[in-house]
């Protein structure tokens, strides 16, 4: 009688001698059961974890998709859309504010060089006003440049005031001497013509007060 080696497999060509790897259908259907039992633990761990869960993505999903049933919910990325029109309006706003500002401010400064400038050729004509007044325009060379000047500051919108018998302003008049007696004063004497450039006071006119015509006399009377 052969006695059995107990080393060697009793079925030497069967699969679970011949590869390490190999499962067997008991061991695949208890597998089987142990990742069952472990996915069914892992979803009854925390029900309220997956309830919170369940919750966030309703609200995400509300508060993101577009409000495509029309029931006057806002979403957040119409909300987004608002306020990145909002802030294009006031930048668009500040900028246009901005402009406006600066050519405002160019023009003042361009209107104030050029008043700088004239307000130097003032002298001139004091000089040609004297010199018209020794006749020393009525010909001649100097009489063509008095005119051609005169036109020119014309152009620029340089106007004199101050002449006699208009009414006294101290605003625009500087008196250095007052020989009124009532209470209606008028420019007598026209010492030193005012100028003004556009609307802006370049020269005060400088005047000697007087009555209006007949204001002493009726109150002497």
């Amino acid at each position: 009688m052969t006695k059995e080696n107990p080393q060697m497999p009793t079925d030497p060509g069967a699969p679970e001698n011949n590869d390490e790897q190999y499962i067997s259908p008991d061991q695949a259907e208890s597998l089987a059961d142990e990742a069952a039992e472990s996915e069914a633990l892992e979803a009854d761990e925390d029900p309220l974890s997956v309830a919170v869960d369940e919750d966030i993505d309703d609200v995400v999903t509300e508060e993101t998709e577009p409000d495509a049933d029309g029931d006057g919910a806002v979403s957040d990325v119409e909300l987004q859309l608002a306020e990145r029109t909002e802030d294009l309006q006031r930048v668009s706003a500040e900028y246009a504010n901005y402009r406006r500002r600066t050519e405002r401010e160019r023009t003042q400064i361009a209107e104030q060089s050029k008043a700088s400038v004239l307000t130097q050729m003032i002298p001139l004509l004091d000089d040609l006003d004297l010199a018209k007044q020794h006749g020393d325009l009525n010909e001649g060379p100097l009489k063509a440049f008095a005119d051609k000047f005169r036109a020119l500051l014309d152009t620029q919108k340089v106007a004199p005031f101050g002449a006699e018998g208009e009414d006294f302003d101290p605003e625009i008049h500087e008196a250095v001497q007052d020989l009124s007696t009532g209470d209606s004063k008028v420019i007598g004497t026209v010492l030193r013509q005012g100028y003004r450039v556009g609307d802006r006071l370049v020269r005060n006119a400088m005047v000697i007060i007087a009555d209006a015509a007949g204001t002493g006399t009726d109150e002497a009377n």
